[in-house]
């Protein structure tokens, strides 16, 4: 091999090595299981999107999504900058789900049929719809979530409920028993989005942004601390825990919101520890 040919190979190997490109996707953390949220960062500058519903960006280029109740056991993640792209096929944990009864509810509760009470559902899913669709662009949502109560943990995400009988709608939150009065307190910070004392079906209600579409939901309140666009931080009281709207016993339902997917809370915060 002569030295003029080895020259020109060493410059070729040199010339593909400083085209190389850096990958854009820089990490993914979170619990890839249905109800899971994933935190993803990208180069920045990246455009990223999720099943293909683009995602906004911090301004370092941090991203979140999450993964709802029946979510399928794969998904796509794409991002792209300029002429580069790359695709992340995730794979996500199916999960099993607990059927739960609850019996002794007012049929009026489990089965509205009066047309004003219809109206009135109706009227109050616009207002939680549009409190969680007003998403901020601060990122507590990159915080460790803690639990917003102390109790005993008395209901499941995800669990198909049965309600005198009639099989309904899943679970969608974690619940957590104690009695009237219990302190409520902000699971990260926050802005509140929607302080409601009685609604229909969940009655005591209270929305909490934390940011790029994530939110937080608290309902069968007994009181409620804080208003509408106040500003709130992590491990403030907020709220009591009651048994308002559609509940058998004082308990805090606790919610957590990628805009519409409903995501399992439990997965967010550390073991909980029963108080006895």
């Amino acid at each position: 091999m002569t030295r003029k040919f080895l020259f020109i190979l060493v410059l070729a190997i040199v010339t593909q090595l400083a085209q190389a490109k850096e990958p854009l996707l820089l990490s993914l953390k979170g619990d890839f299981a249905q109800g899971g949220l994933v935190v993803g960062q990208a180069v920045k500058g990246s455009e990223v999107t999720f099943e293909d519903k683009p995602l906004e960006l911090t301004p370092e280029g941090y991203f979140v999504f999450g993964f709802h109740r029946d979510m399928p056991e794969t998904a796509r993640l794409t991002v792209a900058k300029g002429k580069q792209k790359e695709i992340q096929k995730l794979f996500i944990r199916k999960r099993d789900y607990n059927i739960e009864r609850i019996d002794g509810l007012p049929p009026s509760k489990v089965s509205p049929q009066k047309p004003e009470i219809k109206k009135r559902i109706r009227r109050e899913g616009a207002l939680v719809a549009k409190a969680r669709s007003n998403s901020s662009k601060d990122e507590f949502f990159m915080q460790n979530f803690i639990w917003p109560a102390k109790g005993r943990l008395s209901g499941f995400y995800g669990s198909q409920r049965v309600l005198n009988g009639k099989p309904k709608r899943p679970h969608y939150g974690v619940d957590v028993a104690a009695p009237t009065g219990t302190a409520v307190v902000a699971p990260a910070d926050g802005i509140v989005r929607l302080a409601y004392d009685d609604m229909f079906y969940s009655g005591g209600t209270l929305i909490i942004d934390h940011g790029y579409g994530v939110s937080s939901t608290f309902i069968h309140l007994n009181s409620i601390d804080v208003e509408e666009g106040q500003k709130v931080k992590q491990g403030d009281k907020i709220a009591t825990i009651g048994e308002t709207g559609r509940a058998t016993g004082p308990h805090l339902d606790w919610r957590i919101n990628w805009y519409s997917s409903r995501l399992d809370p439990q997965l967010l915060v550390p073991p909980f520890k029963e108080e006895k």
